[in-house]
């Protein structure tokens, strides 16, 4: 599926990520936020553009991700849109867009997806009430993206950012979690912070695609926040983090270099200065 650098790249579907996993082709997926960060991160080959609800943190300053609304994602969303052309757009759906009822919960992804031009949506949870949402949706013809493990939004339930799936009664409930959500429709399912061990068994036992984060190397692809990534989020210090830019330097060097130019009067220059 790689299409990195052409004119006219072939979008990625449903179905190009089902046949990534059978061919054992790695998936990857990268947050965004922005137009600007959105368009780059296509064009670096991203299979799938997330506007995760992590923009609480990273973009509005939130402690988490709880207070995000569904009118903030819609408002990222759109203009994610304007900057992805190849690869799939999923959009998170927020806390209690979805934990009401299936009809709420159609309701607002069905939203999401009209006022966004997204692909496809991500929800939180695999209990039973979640697979009937997962349910109403995709008969909708609404793609789904499912999300278990340590999932933000229960954060207070689980005692904070802590890995899941360390106890027999944990590997029992996430892997029945991952096989009802698979049952109930879902194209891929998003595996946070778990022991790769209990990751990759999940990942062998269900035929759609599992994202990993802070999930070991044996599922199908990886995720990581873009922000974390680049190293512009730098107090942000997780064990499984691998930043790949440092970004967060080179910006403030870039600010003070801009500051002390502005003020010895050496920019702007005679040839940034028109006649």
């Amino acid at each position: 599926m790689s299409t990195t650098g052409t004119s006219n790249p072939q979008k990625v579907t449903v179905r190009d990520l089902s046949e990534m996993k059978a061919r054992g082709e790695k998936i990857v997926v990268l947050t965004a936020y922005d137009f600007l960060f959105a368009r780059l991160v296509d064009e670096g080959g991203a299979d799938i553009v997330l506007v995760g609800d992590s923009l609480g943190q990273v973009v509005l300053g939130y402690d988490s991700t709880l207070p995000v609304t569904i009118e903030d994602m819609i408002h990222h969303a759109r203009a994610v849109r304007r900057g992805v052309k190849r690869a799939m757009l999923v959009v998170d759906m927020p806390f209690m867009t979805f934990q009401i009822s299936a009809e709420e919960t159609l309701r607002n992804a069905g939203r999401i997806l009209k006022e966004t031009g997204c692909e496809a949506v991500k929800i939180e949870g695999g209990d039973e009430q979640t697979a009937d949402c997962v349910r109403a949706l995709v008969r909708a013809g609404i793609p789904v993206m499912g999300h278990i493990g340590l999932t933000p939004q229960s954060v207070h339930a689980f005692g904070g950012y802590r890995v899941q799936g360390r106890e027999s009664a944990d590997v029992s409930r996430i892997k029945a979690e991952a096989g009802r959500l698979e049952e109930a429709g879902c194209f891929s399912i998003v595996l946070e912070l778990m022991p790769s061990q209990l990751a990759g068994d999940i990942s062998r036992a269900l035929r759609i695609p599992t994202i990993g984060i802070g999930a070991g190397a044996s599922v199908d692809g990886q995720v990581l926040v873009l922000y974390d990534m680049l190293g512009l989020n730098d107090g942000f210090k997780p064990k499984f983090l691998r930043r790949f830019a440092s970004l967060a330097d080179q910006t403030r060097d870039g600010v003070q270099t801009f500051v002390a130019s502005v003020r010895d009067g050496s920019y702007p220059a005679a040839e940034h200065s028109f006649d």
